[in-house]
């Protein structure tokens, strides 16, 4: 049986989405203690072909290790036409808590998964429903079908953007500051929240450490609370930027304190430090003091 998954963060919750090479006993290893939040045993891109049965056999061990260290364990597969139904028939007896699909363009990818799983969860004994999804949009094909692949099935509990694809498939030009990708970044963002699903922003593939941080307050400014990684030392500087700092914490205090206490006394306009409050900023406030609280209960 896989070790318990009781108590554990809750997706909204989970900043750091780390990729860890399949086949790499060391690695996988060395990934439980990394403080991602969620660990991906990486089957695809990660494993060559012909590593890909030693990662299969690694992945239940390493998946009941990883939620003994506290982390959500999750592993990516192949496509479904390729290696995917191979991978997924081994990997289901250790219950990932998320199977993350490549290379998804359209609805119908996601749906075959889904069977797939349901399958698999029949076969095994385990809580119908119990196993999420995670699909990885790469092409422009997937990124404007985003809402419907989002939807397509109840397992899905987020979304994941790649970067080197897109950028591939995009013909752009991939560079550190990673501007091309802005707006492929943005929309996503858009079309997650449009479905109610978390975004997860694309990894940062340098071993740049100033640039990773940056890169994430950047994504964090447009709206992500989730971002993908392939380098392990990374996964502490997401959590850092994607979790409520003092400052804002004292920040919003001040901003639902102004505010409640004018409307208190019957006032319309809201004024601190010179600027105007209004009700989103005031709500924003209160979201922000609720996360941070959240994440007080996993310290």
């Amino acid at each position: 049986m896989p070790a318990e998954r009781a108590s554990r963060r809750p997706y909204a919750l989970c900043r750091s989405w780390m990729f860890v090479p399949g086949a790499d006993e060391a690695l996988l290893h060395k990934a439980a203690h990394c403080g991602a939040d969620v660990l991906i045993q990486e089957l695809e891109d990660f494993t060559p072909p012909e590593k890909r049965n030693t990662a299969r056999t690694l992945a239940k061990d390493t998946l009941d290790a990883w939620r003994a260290g506290g982390a959500l364990a999750a592993v990516r597969i192949n496509p479904m036409a390729t290696d995917g139904a191979s991978d997924l028939a081994a990997v289901m007896d250790g219950a990932p808590d998320i199977v993350a699909l490549p290379k998804v363009r359209h609805a119908a990818h996601v749906l075959e998964l889904d069977e797939a799983v349901t399958s698999h969860e029949t076969r095994l004994g385990l809580k119908p429903g119990t196993t999420k999804l995670l699909p990885n949009v790469e092409s422009a094909e997937g990124l404007v079908n985003t809402l419907a692949i989002a939807t397509a099935s109840k397992r899905v509990v987020g979304c994941l953007l790649a970067s080197e694809d897109l950028a591939a498939d995009l013909g752009a030009e991939r560079l550190p500051d990673g501007s091309e990708l802005d707006y492929a970044r943005q929309r996503f963002l858009i079309e997650c929240r449009a479905a109610n699903v978390l975004a997860i922003d694309c990894p940062f593939t340098w071993s740049d450490n100033d640039g990773v941080t940056a890169d994430t307050r950047r994504a964090r400014r447009w709206g992500y609370r989730a971002k993908s990684a392939v380098c392990l030392e990374h996964a502490p500087l997401i959590n850092t930027v994607l979790t409520p700092g003092e400052r804002e914490i004292v920040e919003a205090k001040r901003i639902v304190a102004a505010f409640e206490t004018a409307r208190a006394e019957g006032g319309v306009n809201v004024e601190l430090d010179g600027s105007l409050l209004e009700v989103p900023t005031y709500t924003a406030a209160r979201r922000l003091l609720e996360r941070a609280e959240a994440f007080r209960e996993f310290e």
